[in-house]
């Protein structure tokens, strides 16, 4: 059954331009309000009437929340960073090629010229194709409230579909991404390529050493209530000799960690299915050496 969109409810909406007058105004209405980025969620959740804020915080004046900039072995991107900028960035394909390959399979360019990498995370959609490569790479992300900042690994961050630890009068401020040499791959299975949601993903990143796979990491969306790292397939590369049989029997191990559920666009059978297809895939290309960017 199609969505019934219907006009917009009424609500405040306010427009900072600071930092510190959205965390006033977040401390102020806490769960009446909610954070206006791109809009690519949100506005079809208020039209089918699945959210009903009675304050909008509109971010997007903030110039303090998009940027980009390499920090020590970080790199530093600001939540209001559109999804485009962040893909096109020769700073990201340089460092990071594996979320730039993530996002460029990300709905479609006009969503993606609107939607930005804080929204894509705050979502906690389990399939937010953002998620998977961000948590191979041990991202963090920033958090400021009413009691100051706080840095929290994104491994941690999300709790459940739609829910995360940020608290209602908090505002992500950035990603922390750190810059790693080796090799990545990421993959997505969806109902029509670029513009669906995903109906499994997987990221992976390792290094290939004298023949064997060295700090493999492995992360799953859409699989579970929230997106995930599967330890038991990393736990399985450690120190293995790089061949097809080693990479399939991991492959396999995903099945006993992912936690899937059926939906208009796949049973959970399927998803997990599929879930150790892609992670195949993904291994395949790590020991190959593959970036592509």
């Amino acid at each position: 059954m199609e969505a019934e969109y219907r006009p917009l409810p009424r609500f405040e909406y306010f427009v900072p331009s600071s930092l510190g007058e959205i965390v006033a105004l977040l401390k102020e209405h806490h769960d009446g309000a909610r954070l206006l980025a791109g809009g690519t969620d949100l506005l079809l959740n208020m039209k089918t009437r699945t959210v009903l804020p009675a304050v909008i915080i509109d971010l997007n004046r903030i110039a303090e929340l998009s940027f980009m900039q390499v920090i020590g072995k970080n790199l530093h991107i600001g939540a209001m960073t559109r999804l485009n900028d962040v893909e096109g960035a020769s700073i990201v394909r340089e460092k990071i090629p594996l979320l730039a390959e993530a996002i460029r399979s990300l709905a479609s360019r006009s969503i993606r010229n609107r939607a930005t990498i804080g929204g894509n995370l705050c979502n906690a959609s389990p399939a937010a194709d953002s998620a998977p490569p961000l948590l191979t790479l041990d991202a963090s992300v920033k958090l400021q409230g009413p009691d100051g900042e706080r840095i929290v690994a994104l491994s941690d961050f999300f709790i459940g579909p739609g829910q995360s630890v940020r608290q209602a009068d908090e505002v992500l401020t950035e990603v922390i991404v750190p810059c790693k040499q080796g090799s990545s791959a990421f993959v997505k299975l969806g109902r029509r390529k670029g513009f669906a949601l995903s109906i499994v993903s997987a990221a992976a990143f390792g290094m290939i050493r004298d023949g064997k796979f060295e700090d493999v990491r492995v992360a799953l969306g859409a699989v579970a209530p929230t997106p995930m790292r599967s330890r038991k397939v990393e736990e399985s590369l450690g120190g293995a000799q790089v061949k097809q049989e080693a990479i399939e029997k991991a492959a396999e191990l995903v099945k006993e960690e992912v936690n899937p559920l059926t939906d208009v666009r796949a049973s959970a059978a399927y998803r997990r299915e599929m879930a150790a297809v892609v992670t195949k895939r993904v291994l395949e290309r790590v020991a190959m050496g593959e970036e592509k960017c």
